[in-house]
C-alpha cells in the first residue's frame, strides 16, 4: 500500500472515487477492493485542510452484497490544528435488482445502510443513513443517480441528492462529472459539482483525479481530489501467509 500511495501522488467518498455518491455494483464474493486518496487539499471558510488518507474499503461478502468501512483523516493547515478522523462509517451495500452494471439488460438497483462513527475529536455521536442507487449503462456513458437520507452525526436529519456521468466504458480514460444536493436540516446547504478523470490501467485497478466546486450557506468550498482504487481476491493474502509460514517453518532453529 505504501508503493501505491507513491504511484498515485498527486492525487477522499464513498464507494466510488472521486465521487460523494456511488453507483450500483459491488465488489465480488470474496474480493477486497480498496479505495485510496493518500493526501488531498481541502479550501473552505474555516481554512485550508489536508485530507490524509481517505480510504475506502470494500469487502464482497456474498453475491451482489459487501461490507463497506471508510474514513478521512483531516489536518487543519491554516490555521493550523490537530489532525481528527472524521466522516467514518460502516456500511452493507446489496444489489436489489441486477442490471446493466451486471451485464443485464435494464437499470442496476441498490441500496446501502449502515452507522456513521464519532468523529475521532470533537463531540459528535452515531448516526445512520440510508441510501438508494440506480446506474443505468449505454454505449455513450454511465448515469449513477443517487438518493440518500441521514440521522447525522450531531443528531440532525439530512438528505442527499446526486447525478455521476461518466464516459464510455470502453475508454481507457473517460471524462467524468457530479453535481449533488445536500440539506442538513437547520444547519447547512449543499450545491456541489465536479469534473474529473479516471484512468482505467485494467478491471482491478485505476486511478482518478478530480476538481469539486461548492458553496455551503453561499460560502465557496473547493477540492482537490485524486487516488487510486484497486483490488484482488482475500485469498491471495491468504496463500501469501500460507507461504511465509511454510517459509519459516524451514528456516533451521
Amino acid at each position: 500500500m505504501a508503493a501505491l500511495c507513491l504511484v498515485a501522488w498527486p492525487e477522499p467518498a464513498s464507494a466510488y472515487r472521486p465521487f460523494d455518491g456511488t453507483d450500483a455494483a459491488v465488489a465480488a464474493k470474496g474480493e477486497m477492493e480498496i479505495e485510496l486518496q493518500p493526501a488531498g487539499r481541502l479550501r473552505d471558510e474555516s481554512g485550508t485542510s489536508l485530507t490524509a488518507p481517505a480510504t475506502v474499503i470494500n469487502y464482497g461478502l456474498a453475491t451482489d452484497w459487501e461490507a463497506v468501512l471508510e474514513g478521512i483523516g483531516q489536518t487543519p493547515l491554516s490555521p493550523p490544528g490537530p489532525t481528527n478522523l472524521t466522516a467514518a462509517g460502516a456500511f452493507l451495500k446489496g444489489v436489489l435488482v441486477p442490471g446493466s452494471l451486471q451485464d443485464k439488460a435494464g437499470p442496476s438497483v441498490a441500496t446501502e445502510f449502515g452507522v456513521l462513527l464519532p468523529d475521532s475529536t470533537g463531540n459528535s455521536g452515531v448516526g445512520a443513513s440510508l441510501a438508494g442507487i440506480v446506474s443505468q449503462r449505454w454505449d455513450w456513458g454511465t448515469v449513477n443517480l443517487n438518493a440518500e437520507t441521514a440521522l447525522t452525526r450531531d443528531h440532525h436529519g439530512d438528505v442527499f441528492v446526486g447525478a455521476i456521468l461518466e464516459g464510455p466504458s470502453t475508454w481507457t480514460v473517460r471524462p467524468v462529472a457530479e453535481i449533488f444536493y445536500e440539506n442538513e436540516f437547520g444547519q447547512m446547504q449543499t450545491v456541489s459539482g465536479l469534473v474529473g478523470l479516471i484512468y482505467r490501467v485494467r478491471d482491478d485497478l485505476s486511478f482518478d483525479v478530480g476538481i469539486r466546486h461548492a458553496l455551503t450557506n453561499g460560502h465557496p468550498v473547493n477540492e482537490v481530489r485524486a487516488g487510486v482504487t484497486f483490488g484482488f481476491p482475500l485469498s491471495v493474502l491468504e496463500s501469501h501467509a500460507a507461504s511465509h509460514r511454510e517459509t519459516s517453518s524451514s528456516l533451521p532453529q
